[in-house]
């Protein structure tokens, strides 16, 4: 079916685009040597992980959840990074993790006889906090802003290796710093991580630059990033991961909805959708941002202006202003864009709230439902 066809809401995953994406980020790996992971986190619809594992290395896991999930549909390198572990948890990431990464020397310490016994070789990380903010707007994306618990800093390094913590013990460092950043950043990133733990790359067998590389989108200056990688490689003799979560599925989704009522409210037209910020797309609302939405404009750019809301009840559901070239009526269809990543991860049943149906769009533009979703995925969450 076409995707006008579909039941809506609904994501849809577009095959062709995601393709594009994997070869872009493939051929960095062919170019550089570099290993590139799926960042689970934005994007584990394990639908393709079959078409991911053509071209990535791998997956990185934010918990024993997402590494199984990798380990279950996609079978390549598994790497893990959590704040902090359960030991219940550690006694399976042991055997299904390539990489795990660990936040302190405090919960390496916790584990380390756990990474020991484990039958099959275990690499061991410890994530790293280079105190280099290069962000702006976003705090709650900023891992690298004060007080943040993310990554120990060299300061709190030093303490522990004064207290007898012998670093041979970890393989690699990690450090996640970025967000829909270009390569101009992470070398300014890079700066400080050598100016900080520079001296203690040396003897470790990798280095994760994490995620937050908008490496597919246009006008990334990929010579940079490249150029980085190979100084890392060259100076430190260090194998060199990345990764990106938004960028393998950058643009490559969309969310289907259909406009149920019209209300107007002190002049503002208001269309009540049968998606939801909060629900359906929560980055709207967290980070927050306006998302992209097909044959709009900005309020009052076109000739009809509307504000975007929910059939919720939370008074601030609300999507964005847009503009239109015709006059929007209850039973047309809205596609939002670059819908892919953070939506099916974050999404959830707030208000009683149906989850959206999940499509595979190919490359002849032909539609397949992958999941549908009812009443009792609502009430299995519940008790």
């Amino acid at each position: 079916m076409k995707i006008n066809e579909l039941k809506t809401p609904c994501y849809v995953i577009d095959e062709g685009k995601l393709t594009e994406n994997l070869k872009i980020l493939h051929h960095v790996m062919q170019r550089t040597g570099a290993k590139i992971l799926l960042a689970q986190k934005a994007f584990s619809a394990f639908c393709e992980y079959p078409l991911i594992g053509k071209y990535l290395s791998g997956t990185t896991a934010s918990g024993l959840y997402e590494a199984r999930l990798a380990q279950e549909e996609m079978g390549k390198e598994n790497h893990v990074f959590c704040p902090a572990y359960l030991p219940e948890e550690m006694d399976e990431l042991v055997k299904i993790c390539d990489h795990i990464v660990f936040n302190s020397v405090s919960q390496f310490l916790v584990h380390k006889e756990k990474i020991k016994e484990a039958a099959a070789g275990v690499s061991t990380g410890l994530r790293i906090n280079p105190e280099c903010s290069t962000q702006e707007g976003h705090e709650i994306y900023d891992p690298c802003g004060t007080g943040s618990r993310l990554g120990i800093t060299r300061a709190e390094l030093d303490k522990a290796i004064q207290n007898g913590f012998d670093l041979s013990q970890i393989d690699g460092f990690h450090f996640h710093t970025l967000c829909e950043q270009n390569s101009d950043a992470l070398e300014t990133t890079l700066d400080a991580v050598e100016k900080k733990f520079g001296d203690l790359l040396y003897g470790r067998k990798w280095l994760n630059m994490g995620g937050g590389h908008h490496i597919t989108k246009a006008g990334y200056d990929m010579e940079k990033l490249e150029n980085c990688i190979r100084r890392m490689q060259e100076t430190y003799d260090l194998e060199i991961y990345l990764e990106p979560g938004e960028a393998v599925a950058l643009n490559a989704g969309y969310l289907e909805t259909t406009v149920l009522d019209i209300v107007e409210n002190n002049g503002i037209k208001i269309l009540v959708l049968d998606t939801s910020a909060a629900c359906h797309m929560p980055d709207v609302l967290e980070m927050p941002y306006r998302p992209p939405l097909k044959d709009s404009g900005k309020a009052g750019e076109k000739a009809y202006t509307y504000r975007l809301s929910s059939c919720t009840c939370l008074a601030g559901d609300v999507i964005g202003d847009y503009s239109f070239d015709k006059e929007i009526k209850v039973g047309n269809r809205l596609t939002f864009c670059d819908m892919a990543i953070y939506s099916m991860v974050k999404n959830n049943t707030f208000n009683g709230m149906p989850l959206p149906d999940i499509a595979v769009m190919g490359a002849d533009k032909e539609c397949r439902v992958i999941r549908r979703f009812g009443y009792e995925d609502f009430k299995g969450r519940l008790s």
